[in-house]
């Protein structure tokens, strides 16, 4: 009876006392950048929680993932995040706040190929010859380091074996 048992919480923001925390220097006002940045339907975004605005802040399980725009207002974003829920994938439809969103780089990739491969198509035009092979990372990395031979040789070593 005078014991006293601590259970678990399970409220809205358990968990996240680190993921809603405030990187070292970064606490303060924030940026005009944040508000001025332009989102469209269609963008990819990522959805990062920020612990200074509590208004409009997405719940925890949206934190660092990415979605895309389907809906602007004057204050937030609507966006559409994949969640696999048991067997399925739902399309979750949340709204943020411009504070707690900005712009994915996740198809920065797919656009730079995208690119070089119409440089390619203007080049096969024009009848130059442009190589589309991947160079491997480790190829530049494992170059042969250039060793500085000695000028001696196994008679050099000789007075040695003679003792």
């Amino acid at each position: 009876e005078g014991s006293v048992v601590m259970v678990n919480s399970y409220g809205l923001r358990s968990g996240t006392r680190y993921m809603f925390s405030k990187k070292f220097r970064r606490h303060g006002i924030e940026h005009l950048s944040t508000y001025l940045t332009r989102f469209k339907v269609g963008d990819a975004v990522d959805v990062v929680a920020n612990g200074a605005i509590q208004k409009g802040m997405p719940h925890k399980y949206y934190h660092g993932r990415t979605g895309i725009v389907w809906n602007v207002t004057p204050r937030g974003v609507g966006v559409i995040i994949n969640k696999p829920v048991g067997n399925r994938m739902m399309r979750k439809r949340i709204c943020v706040r411009y504070e707690h969103v900005r712009n994915s780089r996740c198809n920065e990739q797919s656009q730079r190929s995208m690119a070089e491969y119409r440089k390619f198509l203007v080049a096969k035009k024009a009848g130059k010859q442009v190589t589309l092979k991947k160079s491997s990372r480790c190829a530049r990395l494992l170059r042969r380091p250039t060793v500085e031979k000695l000028g001696r040789t196994f008679a050099d070593y000789e007075v040695y074996n003679n003792w």
